[in-house]
């Protein structure tokens, strides 16, 4: 079911188009460019923005819901780049990030976001919590929304957490990853990132590479990605997709030659061993072998095909470092950098609805 909505009004084309001359120029480009190549109407932008009142999946985010958010989200994407990148559009509002998973890109990218945007951020680790003491999900979830917090971010290792939750609080939620099902943050700047590199992502092939079954960063790219017109490859091993893959309407292959060929984006994603049961492969050298992105399986893709990775890579394993460290070929830092702009438009959609 998808989540109910409330609406923001943001007047995008004037409260939106501040700063300096190369900042107006450089978001007004971004504007007519999604207009232009994404179909997207400005004057029924800059009347209402609607978003979630929750944000646990990308599975029910429309198209336009989604390129307002990614066109908000540039407004960030260029402020960032100042010097003063503070603002006080949320101050006085309480972001508490509640892990119970380790996490280096995501917390801390929600942490700068919420903070350039005056918001007061607590983080919590599952190792300081009172579940280490037995409290359950639910009671650690109330005891915090009952000091008023303006919103929670969760990430944890079972899949549903982040919904099931949400129902027992009187914030809005967002999903920072459940176990394998969801991290719509996640899809979110990668969508951004493609976007930022291509112009576009309708009638854009990407490729989606590795432990498919396990990552929750594969389904809400799957979801998220078909919804803005992109089609989506599956490769991997059988052992490493789902057991009906066929369910999400991508293409399934299981070699990185056919797969991979005149891709547009080449996305990997990590094996992972905490989730996974039983050897995969005789070895990582054989994985590496047949799945690994090297520069000689990059050439079945177009030649300015985008590599992109979550993270954590495992250098050697899913990727060779040659790939991940070309500046002409690499997204991945790129997607750090717009992961703290879109979370900032999300918080700012969310806490201000």
């Amino acid at each position: 079911m998808r989540p109910s909505k409330k609406t923001l009004k943001v007047d995008v084309l004037d409260s939106r188009l501040r700063g300096n001359d190369n900042q107006k120029h450089s978001l007004l480009a971004f504007y007519l460019r999604l207009h232009k190549n994404l179909g997207i109407n400005l004057a029924l932008m800059a009347t209402h923005f609607t978003f979630p009142s929750h944000l646990l999946s990308t599975d029910g985010l429309s198209r336009g819901d989604t390129l307002e958010l990614l066109a908000l989200a540039s407004d960030y994407y260029t402020r960032n780049q100042a010097t003063d990148k503070k603002h006080s559009i949320l101050k006085g509002r309480t972001l508490i990030n509640l892990f119970f998973e380790n996490s280096t890109r995501t917390r801390t990218s929600f942490e700068l976001a919420g903070k350039r945007l005056g918001m007061d951020v607590i983080n919590i680790a599952a190792a300081n919590s009172s579940a280490k003491k037995g409290e359950s999900l639910i009671d650690t979830a109330k005891t915090l929304s009952a000091m008023q917090l303006d919103a929670l971010v969760i990430r944890h290792a079972s899949s549903g957490a982040a919904r099931l939750i949400a129902g027992y609080v009187a914030c809005p939620v967002i999903n920072a990853g459940d176990g394998s099902h969801q991290h719509p943050t996640q899809a979110l700047l990668d969508a951004f990132t493609i976007l930022h590199h291509k112009g576009n992502i309708e009638g854009l092939t990407v490729a989606i590479c590795g432990d498919i079954a396990h990552s929750r960063v594969a389904r809400s790219n799957l979801y998220l990605l078909q919804t803005l017109g992109a089609k989506v490859r599956l490769i991997a091993p059988p052992q490493l997709l789902p057991n009906t893959p066929e369910q999400f309407g991508a293409e399934i292959h299981y070699s990185m030659k056919t797969g991979l060929k005149d891709a547009d984006v080449v996305m990997m994603l990590r094996v992972q061993t905490e989730r996974v049961q039983g050897p995969i492969m005789a070895s990582v050298r054989e994985y590496f072998h047949l799945y690994g992105l090297d520069k000689t399986k990059l050439a079945f893709a177009r030649p300015d095909a985008l590599v992109l990775h979550p993270g954590p890579m495992n250098r050697g394993v899913e990727i060779a470092s040659d790939v991940a460290d070309d500046v002409e070929r690499s997204g991945v830092l790129d997607q750090v950098e717009a992961g703290v702009a879109v979370r900032q438009a999300i918080l700012e959609s969310i806490v201000r609805s």
